[in-house]
């Protein structure tokens, strides 16, 4: 087989199963995972495919933004499974800095069984949620993107360098083994890198459509939180895949 069509082999692979793997790759093909490496390098160039740790994924379109009305119609089910999953790790007498998100706000809806919590948000629905609880709620400032109802900006992350939280449950909207976590604007990517600094524990939590999707900014590798929570319809393949990185809890 010559390079040209084992590189369309690999391609047809791709788009039939969405991912392949180099070891079972060179095995199929009856080559060295060195040579599939160099394909993959090949094929990338061309943009025909996305690297991945031990693999490639088709390539994706980015991930952007959504207001707020067309995230709290999806995944409903799955979001307030991984709240109530989330909740488990609070303690009266904590501080925690919920990032805004519509399963951040699952969470905020359950928090408000506890007596003695300091919640921290970018978000103003959360606050909203929360208003009337016996909490202590705290609101980043800053600038309000209307749609979407999250704070950002120069005032956010100003305050976010004063404080220190006990957790940080952070969404995003794109995960990717190879990627890390991303978000849709460089600013929202960098006020969630400040809400990183902040808290001795950081939970990711996303549901797991947003698994092997990648955005326009970096906000940190998968390495670099405690915990993914996301609701048991993860395929097992992908939770040993992002298992290598990271904790992940299957929410139920």
């Amino acid at each position: 087989m010559s390079p040209q069509e084992r590189r369309k082999r690999i391609i047809e692979l791709i788009e039939k199963d969405g991912k392949v793997e180099i070891v079972k790759l060179s095995e199929a093909l009856a080559v060295t995972p060195m040579t599939i490496r160099r394909d993959f390098d090949v094929l990338e160039r061309q943009k025909k495919l996305i690297r991945t740790h031990g693999g490639a994924v088709a390539p994706q379109v980015l991930v952007v933004e959504q207001t707020f009305q067309s995230k709290a119609e999806k995944a409903i089910s799955e979001k307030k499974a991984i709240a109530r999953e989330a909740v488990t790790f609070v303690r009266d007498g904590m501080t925690v800095l919920l990032d805004s998100g519509t399963t951040t706000l699952e969470i905020a809806k359950l928090l408000k069984k506890f007596n003695s919590l300091s919640v921290i948000t970018n978000d103003i629905k959360i606050a909203v949620e929360l208003m009337d609880s016996p909490l202590e709620i705290i609101v980043l400032g800053g600038r309000l993107q209307t749609d979407v109802g999250a704070l950002f900006g120069s005032i956010a992350k100003e305050t976010l360098k004063n404080i220190h939280v006990d957790l940080l449950f952070l969404g995003a909207p794109a995960v990717h083994a190879s990627f890390g976590i991303t978000a849709p604007t460089i600013e929202k990517a960098a006020l969630k890198r400040e809400m990183n600094k902040t808290a001795a524990q950081i939970m990711l939590v996303a549901d797991s459509s947003k698994f092997n999707r990648k955005a326009f900014s970096k906000v940190c590798g998968l390495e670099d939180v405690t915990t993914i929570i996301t609701d048991a319809y993860l395929s097992e393949e992908l939770k040993e895949e992002y298992g290598e990185f990271v904790d992940i809890i299957l929410a139920e």
